[in-house]
């Protein structure tokens, strides 16, 4: 059994025909939780399955340990934890009849199957209704039993595509919970477009857009990075509506017992009378991902 090292990517790149959905990437993960936060289409999905080992790579290769992982083969899968952004699942299944299903075809034992399914069904809140069919089940639920089964090995690696996708925000409290229990001693990535998901728990986060990584660092290191971009200004309301249309606005609200308006807007070049805020990691994002497609856009 392999102990956890270090799981590298080396120019790492993926084309479809004409178009390139991960550009020459070179990263090392360790230990801890890596958040990928990206805009739909940045690359994310195509990246985690080549770490994976899903997909081949056009250019580069990954890494594990030193050693490629197509050659340890086996030997990598069996640390391996994966949930895609759609696991397939068998609706007259419970979930219990699953995951132990899940757990024969990744090669554990009876009782470690047993162990292994009970444990994670609680821990994912599904134990009480475990006897019941999977197509009974919510969106969220199904979600939850995808995260169950990606634990079922105790992956050194674990590695979720969107992991909290339908998930209602208590289930996304005890999910990153888990998480941040699980992470130790071991690696974890998830990529998500839901800021909050990963801001509480990230050790490291990866900004990917446009098959590139634009910015990395801890949630105070990029929080650091907007310094001076995050501004308020309260004004009329046509006023505001005129701001929108030139700046990327981050929150708008009225402001108790006044006719105006108050913008949040990302920017290096605010208005006139707008005062500096404390930036955030949901400003950041918008800094990187907001729509650019009008030139006009003041960013």
């Amino acid at each position: 059994m392999l102990f956890l090292q270090t799981l590298c990517c080396e120019s790492l790149t993926r084309r479809y025909g004409q178009k390139t959905a991960v550009d020459a990437l070179d990263l090392t993960f360790t230990e801890g939780v890596w958040g990928l936060l990206g805009a739909n289409g940045a690359g994310k999905t195509t990246l985690m399955r080549m770490l994976c080992g899903i997909l081949q790579p056009t250019v580069g290769r990954v890494r594990y340990g030193g050693a490629g992982i197509e050659a340890l083969g086996e030997e990598y899968r069996a640390l391996l934890g994966y949930l895609p952004q759609d696991f397939g699942y068998y609706p007259d299944f419970t979930a219990k009849e699953f995951l132990l299903y899940i757990a024969s075809l990744k090669g554990l034992s009876k009782a470690q199957a047993m162990q292994r399914s009970e444990a994670l069904l609680r821990e994912v809140g599904l134990y009480e209704v475990r006897g019941k069919r999977l197509r009974t089940y919510s969106g969220g639920m199904k979600q939850r039993l995808g995260i169950a089964q990606a634990m079922l090995n105790d992956p050194q690696i674990l590695i979720l595509d969107e992991p909290t996708a339908g998930l209602d925000p208590k289930e996304r409290v005890r999910f990153r919970n888990l998480l941040a229990e699980y992470a130790q001693g071991r690696l974890v990535l998830l990529s998500t477009h839901i800021v909050p998901d990963v801001e509480s728990i990230a050790d490291n986060i990866l900004l990917m857009k446009a098959g590139r990584i634009v910015e990395q660092g801890t949630v105070p290191q990029l929080v650091k990075s907007a310094a001076g971009r995050v501004w308020l200004t309260a004004v009329p309301p046509a006023e505001a509506d005129r701001l929108e249309a030139v700046y990327t606005v981050a929150n708008r609200r009225r402001v108790p017992d006044s006719d105006e308006v108050e913008l949040r807007l990302i920017t290096a070049d605010p208005p006139a009378g707008a005062v500096p805020a404390a930036p955030t990691l949901e400003d950041v994002y918008l800094y990187h991902f907001a729509d650019t497609a009008g030139e006009e856009r003041a960013v």
